[in-house]
């Protein structure tokens, strides 16, 4: 990991380091720098991300998304995976899982967005970037429930809340990927409250507080508040 990466320093961290870091393919890293560069545009006029998060793009934003991207099954044992990303806003991560399942020649994405302008820029996105991924602009309640493989949010809602949105898209086998902060123990131990569910917590790479939480066989005991 690069020095800057471990002292956690957005700033100092550079798109050449993520490029070093991850070994991730030109196209890759190009789809990332393309990203970035819609997003200084876009957030000209509407306020997709705060300034201070724009300028640390590539440690706060694009090593903490291929995070999740980097734990996508292979394309030989799962080459139609199916991910949902939940609240995806300027699209940390799911364009980042878009871009990884491009990478690999399969997958496909649902963005779901229910802020009409940040819809427009995730579309614009996906349609410059030509990447396997749709968005569904409006509340994740309307979207029509079936199963998805992947389920990833970050920022979206606390765990217990979080887990009544998915539970709908949940089915055998189905993973949730989520980023989460420092109050992710407290969030896990509400969300044991009303679910039932096995959790694996790893260490994140783009923020010394924060985990990677990846549940499974999420099962409903008694109604989330």
């Amino acid at each position: 990991m690069s020095e800057a990466a471990n002292n956690f320093d957005p700033l100092a961290y550079t798109a050449q380091d993520f490029a070093n870091e991850l070994d991730v393919s030109r196209e890759t890293y190009e789809a990332f720098a393309a990203w970035e560069a819609l997003l200084v545009k876009w957030n000209r006029t509407i306020n997709l991300v705060s300034p201070s998060a724009l300028s640390g793009f590539w440690l706060r934003h694009a090593l903490d998304s291929w995070q999740v991207a980097a734990l996508l099954p292979s394309a030989e044992d799962a080459p139609n995976v199916s991910c949902l990303d939940l609240g995806s806003g300027a699209g940390f991560p799911g364009l980042a899982v878009a871009i990884a399942c491009k990478a690999r020649g399969a997958g496909q994405v649902t963005l779901v967005e229910s802020a009409g302008k940040k819809a427009n820029f995730l579309r614009t996105v996906i349609r410059e970037l030509d990447l396997p991924a749709t968005v569904w602009a409006d509340r994740a309640e309307k979207l029509t429930p079936k199963p998805y493989d992947i389920i990833t949010a970050r920022a979206f809602a606390r765990m217990p809340r979080l887990l009544t949105y998915a539970q709908p898209f949940w089915g055998k086998g189905t993973k949730a990927v989520l980023l989460k902060g420092q109050n992710m123990q407290a969030e896990l131990t509400e969300a044991q409250k009303c679910w039932s569910f096995e959790h694996d917590n790893r260490q994140s790479r783009s923020d010394p507080q924060g985990a990677v939480v990846v549940i499974t066989g999420l099962k409903a005991t008694r109604p989330a508040r």
